[in-house]
């Protein structure tokens, strides 16, 4: 249970520096609990919204929201979220957790390759 609090706070941290917290808390629940991909998940979007909420309060005290490109960037963004969450739940928690799986190492690759870009310049 600390594994998963210690998780959660994390997980927090790194969502309101805009990073992304299920990047943390989806392989924690998964991993030190028996809950399943698509039940991770579902608590991850559930975790989300507190945490955006306070976050976003935060960045628009700070004047580092910039409206303009929010608004769209949202939209289009609500339409990704039901197309990706009907795909989610229309496939098996194996497959589904592979593909984040996935997603997590080319996410890590890019931001070693990015690291190594920085260091040249």
């Amino acid at each position: 249970m600390l594994i998963l609090i210690l998780s959660g706070l994390f997980s927090g941290i790194i969502s309101g520096m805009g990073i992304g917290g299920g990047t943390i808390l989806i392989p924690a629940l998964t991993f030190f609990s028996s809950l399943d991909q698509h039940t991770a998940q579902g608590i991850n979007l559930l975790y989300f919204l507190p945490t955006a909420a306070v976050a976003l309060f935060v960045h628009r005290k700070n004047n580092a929201v910039e409206w303009k490109l929010a608004v769209p960037v949202m939209l289009f963004g609500i339409i990704g979220a039901s197309l990706g969450a009907w795909l989610a739940l229309a496939i098996s928690p194996t497959l589904l957790r592979r593909f984040f799986g996935i997603f997590l190492f080319f996410m890590g690759g890019y931001e070693i390759y990015k690291g190594f870009q920085k260091n040249k310049t």
